[in-house]
Order: structure tokens, then sequence, then C-alpha cells
């Protein structure tokens, strides 16, 4: 009776303390994830951009995201406003996809371009997103094959540019047509995880980084104006030695956010 009891005591102790039993199909309570950080947007946005971020159609996984993503910031930085057609590469997910369809509203447009391999993974909510929304369209579409749409307002690559070379895009002709699609003074808007100043496309494949002095030469190479070089993202505690996924790293990598402009024509130009 004694070795009984003490048997039973112990496996009591061990059920406070949270321990597994053997055989017996007891575990710890997994930990509990950690509260999103607080976002407080962050000087003077256009009443329009704050509304979007704070619109209801949001979804808890999205604005869990913000203190890191900085959106009011980032879309008052853009320059994106009501009315304006919006060209939106890798909207899978439609993080920014929701803001810019508020922003823009019934006078806008917002066209969304997905890589065909994404199809298994958000091809669904995509076409449920634009269903609901009558400003969005949507195509999955090999980028070496796209035809852009013509005198848009801005378009949008934001943490998608270095997948564009891993993805095997001539990324020289795809400058190329988004330089052609906008309109004179449009804005090309730029955002991506930073490597080491010099690599290249050298960690690109690896970690998913690309040095952004690679995405100002092919940018302005292809007849865009750098007019904006913001550090809204950066994050000098980023050595950018690590993949941009790794566990607890997401959303904290250091970030270029490059502003990019077609230059508006000159009186007595053709």
């Amino acid at each position: 009776m004694l070795s009984f009891n003490m048997r039973r005591g112990a496996l009591a102790l061990m059920l406070v303390a949270g321990l597994s039993v053997g055989g017996a199909g007891f575990a710890a309570e997994p930990a509990a994830a950690p509260p999103p950080k607080p976002y407080v947007i962050q000087g003077n946005v256009p009443k329009y951009v704050r509304e979007a971020v704070e619109s209801k159609d949001r979804t808890p996984a999205m604005t869990s995201r913000d203190a890191d993503r900085k959106p009011a910031e980032l879309l008052a930085l853009s320059g994106v406003k009501p009315g304006d057609r919006v060209v939106e590469f890798a909207s899978f997910g439609q993080y920014f996809t929701t803001m810019l369809s508020s922003i823009v509203g019934k006078k806008g447009l917002i066209y969304m371009y997905d890589l065909p391999y994404t199809e298994a993974r958000a091809g669904a909510a995509s076409r449920d997103f634009v269903a609901k929304h009558p400003n969005a369209r949507y195509e999955l579409v090999d980028y070496n094959n796209i035809q852009l749409p013509q005198k848009v307002d801005i378009v949008f690559n934001v943490l998608y540019y270095h997948d564009l070379s891993i993805n095997k895009t001539d990324v020289a002709t795809l400058n190329k047509k988004v330089f052609d699609a906008l309109k004179p003074g449009g804005t090309y808007f730029i955002v991506d995880h930073n490597a080491r100043p010099g690599s290249g496309r050298e960690d690109t494949d690896k970690l998913h980084r690309i040095d952004p002095a690679v995405i100002r030469q092919e940018v302005t190479a292809a007849g865009f104006e750098l007019v904006e070089d913001s550090k809204l993202l950066a994050n000098p505690e980023d050595d950018h030695t690590w993949m941009v996924f790794a566990p607890g790293k997401r959303g904290t990598t250091d970030q270029v956010v490059l502003k990019f402009r077609k230059p508006k024509k000159k009186a007595g130009d053709a």
C-alpha cells in the first residue's frame, strides 16, 4: 500500500509540473503564442491610408505583422491614392492588396499578378478576394509572358524582387515592361530583404536576400529615376547572414525601400 501511495504521489507531482507521463497519454499544454507587437502609426499619413490600415477587412493574421511591416508609413511613402490604377506583383496572401483596394476605391483598380506555382496554396483565396472586391483583377502568369495594363499609376513589388531571378524571370525585360506600363511620372515601388553590401545575388537562392545596389542598377537601367531610398524598414541588428524565413526571425530583416519614378515628358517631347 505504501508503494502504491508513493507512486500515486509521484504521478501527481509530475502532472503539476506539466511533464509527460509515459503510456498515460498526458502532456504539457503547448506554450501560448506571444501577443502581437503593438503598432502605432507614426507621422502624418493620409486619412484614406489610415482607414485602410484600420479596416475590418484585415484579418488578425495580417494585423499581427504590422509593427514590423509599418504598412501605413510605407503606403504613405509610395504615394498611392484614391482612383489610382495599381499593379501588384506577388499579391498572394493579400496583405497589401486588402489595403490597396480600400485606398484606390471604386474609381481605382488593383491588378494582382502571381506566378503559377502559387495556385496550390493561394489561388482559391485570391479568386475569393476578387469576388468580394470589384476593383480587383487577378491573373496567374509566367512573368516572362506577362502583358501589363497601360497607363497605370504605380507598380508594387514588395519582398519579391529577389524572387524574380529565383523563378527564372528575365528581370531586364520585366523592368522595361513596367516602365512602359506606367504613366509618365508613375511610381515603381520596391521593398526587399537586404543582402551583404557588394554580394549581388550571391545569397539570393539560399537566403532570399538581394544586394540593394543590384536593384538600383537594374531599375535605373530600364529608364527610371530613383527618388527615394528610405530607411523606414532598416534593422541594424540584422547581420544579413540568416535566411529570411528562419524561425523567430520572419519580418525582422533589414529591408530596403526604394521609390523609382518614370520621368515625366518634357515640353516638346514626342
